[in-house]
């Protein structure tokens, strides 16, 4: 009976181990079957919905990695609470799809992992809330210092700036790199 007990209690710890350390994968699965459902609907009323009742964000625009075919919905804002679900649209840049530069950021261990594997030249369309796709080629890729580096955010034309923390593989998070890659729009029948 007391060897049952300590194997149950063993268990039950090392559950408790791997949904704690499992919690974060868990919580980007589940967020963006919410997230999903909430773009479908913000797409089919032309405005935004909130992914759940208490949520302080909502869809704003879905990214889509040509070459990966990996998709993920962009939420408004890019504070902690927003990328914790999903990459997130800085409200100081011009809206997904709009003209002007337009910066999104995410995690660089769940969403935006996908930006080590991005080279010059790939496509990512931008999709607005209207449902118009927004074409955008991959131009540069650079790695800089968020101490000392700004995005000018005022530059004619369509851009895209997605950013990201860096190294990928960095064990403490939060240091001052950023990796950052900057598309220009696509106008049809250009490349």
């Amino acid at each position: 009976m007391k060897a049952k007990i300590i194997a149950l209690f063993s268990l039950g710890v090392g559950l408790c181990f791997l949904v704690s350390g499992s919690w974060i994968q868990i919580k980007v699965v589940v967020a963006q079957a919410l997230l999903e459902r909430s773009w479908q609907q913000t797409l089919s009323h032309g405005t935004p919905v909130q992914p759940w009742p208490w949520a302080d964000h909502w869809p704003v625009a879905q990214l889509k990695f040509q070459k990966s075919k990996k998709e993920f919905i962009v939420l408004s804002g890019d504070s902690g609470s927003s990328l914790a679900f999903a990459p997130g649209w800085n409200t100081k840049s011009a809206k997904p799809g709009e003209q002007g530069v337009t910066v999104i950021s995410g995690h660089r261990d769940t969403h935006f992992e996908i930006l080590k594997d991005i080279e010059i030249g790939d496509s990512i369309d931008v999709v607005t809330p209207q449902g118009e796709t927004v074409n955008y080629k991959v131009k540069t890729i650079e790695f800089v210092d968020s101490r000392v580096a700004t995005i000018n955010t005022e530059q004619s034309g369509q851009t895209l700036v997605l950013v990201t923390c860096y190294p990928f593989d960095a064990v403490v998070a939060g240091g001052p790199l950023r990796y950052v890659v900057t598309a220009k729009e696509v106008k049809e029948g250009f490349v």
